[in-house]
């Protein structure tokens, strides 16, 4: 064999080595030698037994190499000339093998980057190829001029768009599909979500943003895909397959009554699912069944005269299993109304399908494998909205109910053809040949393609997804069906797994292609709230959260006023008040009903039992007075005074319409009076004790009581005259004087000849008022002429309870104001605070739109804030799209 001639110049000096050690070595090793040496040399291989030949060397075969002897008995000389030419051998030999060893490493790290980048080529192209599909495609159409689906600015329709993404999976199917089958184990991820630069979901995004500001707006929408079929054509099993969870209700009678607008939320990372009823300010729900029972109960409240009901559901599912994707669910087509439905039922499903069918949504024709498709309901509704079958996917249910070929004969789009063609899949599993173990009739045909210990870890990792035994039966009926089935079905679209990837890429392409006109549209709501918002509100900046929280600071400031004026003179004159009505219920009682209270006031006490009986009467009344409970009664009449004065505040700002609030703030008034109000009243008490026993007085303290209980009396007579005018203007004074007169002889009679029970009570007043008067009139006299000095308490008794009122009143007032209200006015504003802070967004907001006006200046700027942000979103996304188009010119 030929050497290679970069390495001719190596090849004498590794010859002559191998000679040089035959010396010292037997031949076995030299051979052995030999080999290894070639088998570090990666450029140059031959055997063992071949001879080595070059044009400036002849040797002969090393088996025969006799030429060189071994002489021991040599000199000294020789030997040490041999040792010397060797050294230059050995390190020859050892440069000439790290020479080939550096030459292999640098051909593998040749090899291996030009493996990257042959990789990086194929990424690139997958690349471009895919945003071709995603945004390059209108332009390319609108770039032909013999095209003539292509709208004058060069875009091309929604439809005609993805109507040519169906061409281009068609085909991909054959082979192809059959090896992609082979890979969809039941144990693997479904990575139908993972697509590089995946719009989808900033474009859902977009669309709830939408919702928010008008849900009715038919423009202010992005595409949604619109599931309609017949009431027993699968349709909810269809839907659940796609979200992997058992969530909408069934019955035998119509249950789904309101559109489902069902929003699909990948969220990486998460592991449980949850689902969020967005009006209803329900969310992070886990009980999947708790989620069926609200949405039965929402169906169901429509009544039955109306059958069915426009207003939607809204219900966002999150899961990292699930795509993302926008979905209506809407109430199933019927062919004969029940005897129990409305007559009008058939026609106001039809309107309200069809009011979600219209372009540019994308329908999903739900129909059952075992009814023909003539028949199909959904189909027909279809063939109304979208007649060319641009939009229309259909879906063919219960496969296994009809022979392969038959379902095969559905699914190749040939009978009723549609643009994107349909997808065949399998909702529910048949429990009779599975069994309950989900497994027995699968058999050897799962462990043959997955294998026993691939069965279970697929199971396993199903299971932890949440889904059901059901829903785990249902997957691996379907699996087998399609493979055992899966040269009938080659080129054919089946599988739930295929569906879910069809409506990704069609979701995304139909939404992209509605992002331009979608923003032109917003943009012109924009400047019409910006300029409403402009005129009504001068742009001025207003949330839910400042509106209370400007309230509250205006609430703080007026209660702050109120701690300044509400002193403990303020105090004492709430107290006082009520203790001298006290003092007038027990001289009315105890004095004024007396009839020898007359004798006293003209000094006529004959004897000491008189003396005496006057002076126990004083000190039972004056007892009586000390022992009404005063704590009690002192507190609870500050207490309801602050809350009083509290009610009047709020009733002066803006919180007076908007009882949330101020419920919250007397709750919170109530509950820090309440943790001082016990501990107060038992301190006000125990201060008081003394003035139970023995109350003495001084001179001062009884003629600041005498001119306190000589303007009291004043006060008590001057109403006793304004009812005596009262009844007098009412009666005429006559007639009110011959019926006082006729009561006076006999006040027993309550009715008469002539006069009614309303006049003889009303008589019978007068009659009181007036001797009340004659003895109020009376004791002023006696009070300003006989009762000067403190030794007149006997006879003097208004004078003596007046001052023993007055010193109850100062002594409680000195607690009330350290225990109760100093604790009160820097406690509330604090806890006033966290009760606030405790408050829900929602609860904030709807506090703000109580007031009518404050609604309209939250909602129109909540409205211009969601345009703008929906704007901003769209604006991002056709930055992306037009520069990628740029890009993809340039190369």
């Amino acid at each position: 064999m030929s050497v290679n001639p970069t390495l001719s110049s190596r090849i004498p000096q590794a010859t002559t080595k191998l000679l040089l050690v035959r010396q010292t070595m037997p031949r076995s090793h030299i051979r052995l030698n030999i080999q290894q040496h070639a088998l570090r040399s990666s450029h140059f291989m031959f055997p063992m037994t071949a001879s080595i030949s070059h044009p400036r060397l002849h040797l002969p075969p090393f088996n025969n190499i006799h030429f060189i002897t071994t002489r021991r008995h040599i000199s000294l000389f020789p030997k040490i000339i041999t040792k010397v030419v060797k050294l230059p051998v050995y390190v020859g030999g050892g440069l000439a093998a790290m020479g080939s060893y550096v030459a292999y490493k640098i051909e593998e790290a040749n090899t291996f980057t030009i493996d990257k980048l042959n990789q990086a080529k194929d990424f690139s192209n997958s690349m471009k190829e895919k945003f071709n599909r995603m945004f390059g495609s209108s332009e390319s159409a609108g770039n032909n001029s013999n095209n003539n689906n292509g709208n004058p600015d060069g875009t091309v329709p929604t439809a005609t768009l993805l109507a040519s993404l169906v061409d281009e999976e068609d085909s991909t199917t054959g082979d192809e599909e059959d090896d992609e089958d082979d890979d969809d184990q039941l144990n693997a991820v479904d990575t139908t979500h993972d697509e590089m630069l995946n719009l989808t979901k900033q474009m859902i995004e977009i669309r709830s943003i939408l919702s928010k500001v008008d849900s009715t707006s038919a423009n202010l929408t992005l595409p949604s895909i619109v599931v309609i079929g017949s009431q027993s054509s699968g349709k909810s099993s269809v839907l659940e397959s796609i979200v992997g969870k058992e969530f909408l209700p069934k019955g035998s009678n119509m249950v789904t009554r309101r559109p489902i607008e069902l929003t699909l939320v990948n969220t990486p990372g998460v592991n449980e699912t949850t689902a969020d009823f967005p009006s209803l300010r329900t969310y992070n729900l886990k009980d999947f069944k708790e989620v069926k029972r609200i949405l039965m109960e929402l169906n169901m409240a429509v009544p039955t005269t109306e059958a069915v009901s426009e207003e939607p559901i809204q219900l966002t599912i999150k899961s990292s299993s699930i795509p993302d994707l926008s979905l209506v669910d809407l109430p199933g087509y019927i062919q004969v109304e029940a005897a129990d439905q409305p007559t009008e039922l058939k026609t106001k499903i039809r309107q309200l399908c069809d009011k979600y069918l219209n372009e540019p949504n994308i329908i999903l024709a739900i129909s059952a494998a075992d009814v023909d498709l003539a028949n199909s309901s959904a189909l027909r509704a279809a063939k109304m909205a979208d007649p060319q079958g641009l939009r229309t996917i259909g879906v063919i249910t219960k496969l296994d109910l009809i022979s392969p070929e038959a379902a095969r004969n559905i699914l190749n789009n040939r009978k009723y053809p549609l643009k994107m063609g349909y997808v065949g899949v399998i909702t529910k599993s048949n429990n009779s040949t599975l069994g309950l173990s989900g497994t027995s009739s699968l058999g050897s045909g799962v462990s043959h393609l997955f294998g026993k210990k691939n069965q279970e870890d697929g199971n396993k990792s199903i299971a932890s997804k949440g889904l059901s035994q059901q829903q785990l039966q249902t997957k691996q009926f379907e699996r087998s069906y399609f493979h055992e089935n899966r040269k009938v079905f080659a080129n054919c679209q089946v599988s739930t797994k295929r569906l879910r990837e069809k409506l990704i890429k069609i979701l995304e392409i139909s939404m992209s292609n509605a992002l331009e006109p979608t923003s032109t549209i917003i943009q012109q709501e924009l400047d019409d709230t910006s300029y409403l918002f402009k005129v009504e509100f001068n742009d001025r900046q207003l949330t839910p959260k400042s509106y209370l929280l400007n309230n509250i600071d205006v609430l703080k400031l007026s209660i702050k006023e109120f701690q300044e004026k509400f002193n403990r003179n303020e105090l004492k004159s709430i107290l006082k008040a009520d203790l001298d009505q006290k003092v007038l219920d027990f001289l009315a009682t105890r004095y004024w009903k007396d009839e020898n209270f007359l004798e006293i006031s003209n000094d006529y006490m004959k004897n000491d039992d008189e003396i005496l009986y006057w002076h126990k009467k004083l000190e039972l009344a004056s007892s009586s007075l000390t022992k009404i409970g005063i704590g009690r009664l002192s507190t609870m009449l500050v207490t309801n005074s602050i809350l009083k004065e509290l009610s009047n505040i709020l009733d002066c700002t803006q919180l007076r319409n908007h009882d949330l609030i101020k419920e919250l703030v007397t709750n919170t008034a109530v509950n820090v009076l309440n943790t001082k109000y016990y501990s107060t009243a038992d301190q006000v008490e125990n201060c008081i004790k003394p003035f139970k026993y023995e109350i003495d007085l001084e001179d001062r303290d009884w003629n600041i009581a005498r001119d306190h209980s000589i303007n009291l009396m004043k006060e008590e007579l001057r109403q006793c005259n304004a009812r005596y005018d009262v009844i007098k203007n009412a009666i005429g004074n006559k007639k009110l004087q011959d019926v006082m007169k006729y009561l006076e002889r006999d006040s027993s009679r309550t009715e008469t000849l002539g006069m009614s029970k309303l006049l003889l009570e009303r008589a019978s007043e007068a009659l009181f008022l007036d001797k009340r008067s004659k003895l109020l009139n009376f004791r002023l006299k006696m009070l300003r002429t006989q009762c000067q000095s403190k030794n007149k308490k006997d006879t003097c008794p208004e004078i003596f309870l007046d001052a023993v009122s007055e010193k109850l009143a100062s002594t409680a007032v000195l607690f009330l104001n350290v225990e109760l209200l100093s604790d009160f006015f820097y406690n509330f504003p604090i806890e006033l605070d966290k009760r606030l802070n405790v408050l829900t967004s929602e609860q904030v907001e709807m506090f703000a739109k109580e007031d009518p006006k404050i609604s309209r200046h939250i909602e129109l700027q909540k409205r211009k804030e969601l345009l703008e942000l929906a704007l901003e979103k769209i604006d991002s996304i056709l930055v992306f799209k037009r520069s990628y188009k740029n890009v993809s010119k340039k190369t």
